[in-house]
This record gives C-alpha cells, structure tokens and sequence, in this order.
C-alpha cells in the first residue's frame, strides 16, 4: 500500500543553522500522526515544509504518491491540496461563519459552494451559527469553523498547528478527543503539532517525538509510555522519575524498593541501573511495612499526586485516590510495583533501555 504522505530523509535548514535534520515517516490514507516534542524541536518547522511554506535541503516529501519537495524544486503551496488549522484560527472577524468557511471555495460555482458550506456546518455540528461571527462564538467553536473551513476544499492531508494552544486546558483534550472522532470518521489523513502529549496522546495513531531536530522516536502513544527508547523519551512523556539504583545477582534493589524480573538477564552484583519511575508503579498500601515521607503533594480531583523521598534522598512520583490525604511532612505506607518498570544502563542519557 503506498503513503498518503512520505518523508525521506528530510533535511530543512536556516543558513548554517539545522532546523530538520534526515526525517522520515509515513502516513497511510486515513491515519492521524502528530509532531511532538519541546519548543524548538524543529516540529513546526517540519510542518511549514509539508505546506510548502519551508523548502527543503536535502531529502524528499511526497503527497499521494506525487513528489511535492525536494531539494531545490518544489510545488506551490497553492497546488497542494493541503488544509491547514493554524494556532489562533485566522478567522476573519469581519465575516460570518458560513462565509469564513466558503472563503477558500472561489473555484465552485454558487450553488456548488453553498452546498459544500452546508455540509461542512454539518460535519462540524454548527448548523445554528451559520450567521454568527467568530466573536460571538466559543474557542472550542471558533476552532471547529477553523476545521471546516480547512476541510471544505476536499484537501489530500490536514495540518494542525498547534490548533488548541489558545484554549484553557481542560478543554484541549476534550477537543482534540472530538476532532479525532470527526477526522477518523471521515477519512482525513492528519498531522498534529503540538508540545503537549495529553493532546498528542489523545488525537494521535503515531507520534514522531523530536529533539534538535530530529526525530528520536516514531511509535504508538502506547509503546512511546510504555517501551522509551533512551531517557529524553522517558523523561519527556508522562510524570515519571528516572533513578539510580544498586542491584544484587538476584534482582533485589539496594534501597528496599523491590525485586526485578532477572529472568530476561541476570544482573550483576552491585550493578547499577537507572529506573524509570511511573506514579502508577508506586501504589498506596495502608498494610505495607514500607512508609516513606511525603514532599508536596498536588490535588488532581479523582487523585494526589505525590512527591515521596528515598531513604538515598531521590524522590519518586505516587499517585493515590483523593481520599488518601497525607500532609507533607508524614509518610505514606506504599509498595512498588516493578512488573512494568523500564530499566537503563547507568550510562549518558541517550542510551538504550534494557529491559
């Protein structure tokens, strides 16, 4: 089956400065990716290429099996059939909502355009503000008119810029849980950018993690929690803690902790390891022999999330339901949970996991 959309080895530059360096991912038809990673990671960047807004250096992107870039050569941003959602909508306030939508449909004739406006309102649920203005409409309204209004030209790709980073945040993932549901319902090939992986993680079939420009792992939200490939991969998603630890030939941790699974390799005695920490590997246990002090603690609703000192004096993440309130200062009695714990080589942070 051949890609929706391809990057091969995609280099973008400013100058001598590397903003993209040798990118490549793939998107089948229907499939949503996402660009994730810190500010000036080269996401953005990445996205503008796409557009055609940025040309590249070196490497090659392809559209529906048409070569759309290239270095040296590349088609208008006009000629790609690509939508785009932009951070802050780039609604036309002067405009009514059924218009802001039908902006970029000059091609169609009258009736054509009105009855693809039509379905766009319906596609976005805004049939009854087809003669509002964005001001009189909500954020999480203004960003579906931004949508429909991407969609409306029948586009090959949709690119999301950041498309709820104006919106407050309880609402974020609620929308981008929602645009999902109506890009997947309708087949739109999609690549979200966005540095925030609750988002990332609810919108997202793939997730391209990036660091200075490059693309450091490329995988499921899934496996990018649970199976990191280095430690920027297993400090950057979640809420998780990387420690060090002493280990004896029969996986017994030197702090108390625990026992690892020695099946997969037998350690050493007196190996040390790095361990990534998750608040869900650390479970409140009002029987457990093992209390440990708690640092802070952050209300969460349904839960707290702890900060807990070791004994070594490293803190761990604990997360407990809301009515297991503990003052900072006091212990907390918990056990560790080391099933599913992700183990490092003591070694430079951009080394492998090993188990």
């Amino acid at each position: 089956m051949s890609s929706q959309l391809a990057l091969q080895q995609v280099s973008v530059s400013y100058g001598d400065f590397p903003a993209a360096v040798d990118v490549s991912f793939s998107l089948e038809k229907g499939q949503i990716g996402c660009l994730l990673g810190p500010s000036g990671c080269g996401k953005t960047t990445l996205l503008r290429a796409i557009a055609g807004f940025e040309q590249v250096t070196a490497g090659t992107i392809t559209l529906n099996g048409e070569t759309i870039s290239r270095a040296g050569a590349q088609l208008p941003p006009e000629r790609r059939r690509v939508g785009m959602v932009f951070q802050d909508f780039a609604l036309f306030p002067h405009l009514s909502v059924q218009r802001n939508i039908g902006f970029g449909l000059d091609a169609m004739n009258r009736e054509a355009r009105a009855q693809r406006v039509r379905e766009m309102l319906a596609l976005v649920e805004l049939e009854h503000y087809a003669n509002a203005y964005p001001h009189e409409l909500s954020g999480g309204q203004q960003q579906r008119v931004a949508l429909a209004r991407a969609l409306a030209p029948n586009p090959e790709i949709l690119l999301l810029d950041e498309p709820f980073s104006s919106l407050d945040s309880e609402l974020r993932e609620q929308l981008a849980s929602e645009v999902r549901e109506l890009l997947k319902r309708n087949g739109v090939t999609a690549i979200l950018v966005t540095h925030d992986q609750n988002e990332a993680f609810a919108m997202a079939d793939q997730i391209a993690l990036m660091r200075q420009g490059q693309v450091v792992q490329l995988d499921t939200p899934y496996n990018l929690y649970h199976n990191p490939r280095s430690e920027f991969v297993a400090e950057f998603i979640g809420q998780g803690t990387i420690i060090t630890v002493s280990v004896n030939a029969s996986g017994a941790l030197n702090n108390g902790l625990g026992i690892l699974d020695v099946r997969d390799r037998p350690w050493q005695a007196g190996e040390t390891l790095r361990l990534l920490v998750r608040p869900d590997d650390i479970e409140y246990d009002e029987l457990s022999a093992l209390s440990l002090p708690v640092v802070s603690k952050s209300f969460r609703g349904a839960h707290y999330l702890y900060e807990l000192a070791l004994p070594d004096g490293q803190k761990v993440p604990c997360l407990t339901p809301s009515h297991v309130a503990i003052n900072p200062g006091e212990s907390l009695p918990v056990r560790f949970n080391l099933q599913h714990v992700v183990v490092f080589d003591d070694s430079p942070s951009e080394t492998t996991p090993i188990r």
